[in-house]
């Protein structure tokens, strides 16, 4: 510890946590997959781009790339992607980010085969078919201009002519396809608009003939007012699958056609399924279940025998799991802790003994810089309590001069179906150890805390995300924990919609900083692509019958009220929320005379991945905070183009 703590005001600091510190050899980790004892997974790297890679782990414990640039394993069904890889007996299946063709990748020779490039095609959930010597697969068919989307389910020989035969259709969406272990049955999602799959979905099976054609599909589960998660099947062939019909998604069995709660508990075993793949348990050798359960925003690991439905926790240093494959003795998947960056980790069911496998981070934390969150739970409108995670400065070497309180930067997730973590992020560590204090809001509508919770949001996107976001800083105000004249607002997407709404339609916040954020609703509800295209009807209200309401809560038709300093980012490749969103944000507040600035990246898309453009993003948000509070950063920061200051 240093002899003398210097008083500084906040934004001056010098930190350790510098944007290379940050960013440099970050790694996305996701896509956890076993066969045997070796474990498989994929890593989207910063600094290549973003692009995904496959590694694995062998028995033996040497680690290695198997996938070769400029290959990357991406797929962009949905936009979002996810599922884009299978294993089978000597080759990876994959969907190549650049063409989002399918390849088969030897194992033995590392060699590309082409499995399906037709134009216009997308594919997710791959799972192999061995006994039939086919892939099946979640396929979206964009080939058709002016046309929405045709989704199907999908078999894919393996040998020539790699003849593809539609298994599935009719609903306007699938998910989660999964094969019994005797291969003689299949089962998968469906939803149709206006549903997003955490608002209903329907769980089906299906024998399968001997010419490889679905037999007898059964609703098993599901509707518009039931969201189902997961389906998987036991070792010994019963159904399981995760369910929101209590208000919590809970875990079920499906034996002899009758529905069975396996424990009921008010905590989330599921999640929203923005990607395919998504994976919070498995099955043991004995058919108990490892499964991962989210309780009060935190995630807890454990076994339940289906039988007894006994719960057992099993303790980790981990409050984020996800990721979850279930091995021969052991499990892996993706951790996280306030002080601690994701990891993936190799847990074994006996012993209770952890391996790090690889860290998304090599970022050295440094415990006397970081700051450790702290869950909070805060009065909000119409007598309900909303959730965040509060995050006060901290840096060893500087503290507030006297009667000086912290700059709050409030963060709005995206989704908005999503949610916050307390997990470590260098990013949040970036602020609060130069000064800021940080408040990330799981604001009305976040998943985790029941379905009640998340619904709360229905017809209320732009008024409860906003008061949820206000009153969490006017919580820590009141307490004397931050600066009331110096709060800001941050977000991303669905996150940058709340922030652009709160700039217009409160007061509370000084300025604000909108990454890929919707600007007009609107516009959103034409140009978005399919998957989200009904997304609104449930958050707003159908369009065009409710035009009226859309324009009503959109900032861009509202910018008269808008006389706060506003920062843009934009991706110019973006399919979510295209980038004149942005731009008519900023010609409009521009023409107002409010300052703003406006910071565009021509190669990324929805949410950025190259090491370039997240490390000015950051850099540049901080810069312009300091012109607005009237700091000097420590760093050299390349300036920002501020129009109007």
């Amino acid at each position: 510890m240093p002899m003398n703590i210097e008083p500084a005001p906040p934004g001056s600091w010098r930190s350790p946590i510098t944007l290379d510190a940050v960013f440099a050899d970050g790694l996305g980790l996701s896509g956890v997959s076993i066969r045997g004892h070796d474990i498989y997974w994929l890593e989207s790297r910063v600094a290549e781009g973003g692009r995904s890679v496959l590694v694995r782990r062998d028995g033996a414990g040497d680690i290695r790339d198997i996938s070769a640039a400029p290959m990357s394993l991406r797929n962009r069904t949905h936009e979002y992607g996810g599922g884009a890889y299978a294993l089978g007996g000597s080759s990876v299946y994959f969907c190549n980010d650049d063409d989002q063709a399918l390849y088969a990748l030897s194992l033995a020779t590392r060699q590309n085969d082409l499995l399906a490039d037709t134009a216009g095609m997308r594919y997710a959930d791959l799972i192999v078919d061995a006994r039939r010597r086919r892939l099946i697969a979640v396929r979206e068919d964009h080939s058709v201009d002016g046309r929405e989307a045709l989704n199907t389910v999908v078999a894919i020989a393996l040998d020539e002519p790699h003849a593809q035969t539609v298994l599935q259709q009719g609903a306007d969406f699938y998910s989660s396809i999964c094969l019994s272990p005797d291969g003689q049955q299949l089962t998968w999602l469906s939803w149709m608009h206006p549903n997003m799959p955490w608002d209903g979905t329907t769980l089906w099976i299906a024998g399968i003939d001997s010419d490889g054609a679905l037999r007898d599909p059964l609703c098993v589960a599901g509707g518009d007012a039931e969201s189902i998660f997961q389906p998987r099947f036991s070792p010994r062939g019963e159904l399981v699958f995760a369910s929101d019909r209590s208000g919590w998604w809970n875990l079920y069995r499906w034996r002899d056609r009758q529905i069975q709660a396996l424990h009921p508990m008010e905590a989330e075993f599921g999640m929203p399924q923005w990607v395919f793949g998504l994976s919070l348990y498995g099955f043991d050798r004995a058919g108990r279940i490892v499964c991962a359960f989210r309780r009060r925003g935190d995630s807890q690991l454990a076994t339940l025998d289906c039988d007894s439905g006994e719960l057992t926790e099993i303790v980790t240093p981990y409050r984020d799991i996800g990721e979850l494959q279930v091995g021969d003795g052991f499990v892996v998947f993706v951790g996280g802790s306030p002080t601690q960056a994701p990891v993936l980790v190799k847990l074994d069911l006996a012993s209770g003994r952890i391996e790090v496998l690889r860290r998304a981070s090599p970022l050295q934390i440094i415990e006397d810089y970081v700051s450790v969150p702290q869950a909070i739970e805060f009065p909000t409108t119409g007598g309900n309590t909303a959730h965040a995670y509060f995050y006060p400065p901290r840096n060893r070497d500087y503290e507030l001069p006297p009667g000086v309180k912290p700059p709050l930067r409030v963060i709005n997730h995206g989704g908005p179906t999503s949610a916050t973590t307390a997990t470590f992020n260098a990013a949040v560590q970036y602020w609060t150890s130069r000064g800021f204090a940080i408040v990330d809001v799981n604001y009305g509508g976040s998943s985790g805390y029941g379905r009640a919770y998340r619904q709360r949001l229905n017809g209320q996107w732009g008024v409860v995300d906003v008061d949820d976001a206000v009153n969490a800083a006017r919580y820590l105000v009141e307490r004397g924990l931050v600066d009331g004249d110096k709060l800001c607002i941050k977000g991303g997407s669905a996150g940058g919609y709340t922030t652009l709404a709160a700039l217009t339609f409160r007061d509370t916040f000084k300025a604000g900083a909108s990454y890929y954020g919707i600007g007009d609703l609107e516009t959103l509800a034409r140009d978005t692509h399919k998957f989200e295209s009904r997304y609104m009807d449930s958050l707003v209200g159908p369009y065009p019958a409710m035009q009226s309401l859309y324009r009503e809560r959109s900032p861009i038709h509202h910018t008269e009220r808008l006389s706060t300093p506003l920062i843009l980012f934009q991706g110019l490749k973006d399919m979510v929320v295209p980038p004149n969103q942005s731009q008519a944000m900023f010609d409009a507040v521009r023409a107002k005379g409010v300052p703003v600035a406006y910071v565009s990246f021509p190669n990324e898309r929805h949410g950025f991945r190259a090491l370039e453009a997240n490390q000015r993003a950051l850099s540049a948000e901080f810069y312009f905070y300091g012109r607005v509070f009237g700091f000097v950063p420590a760093d050299e920061i390349e300036p920002v183009a501020i129009e109007n200051l």
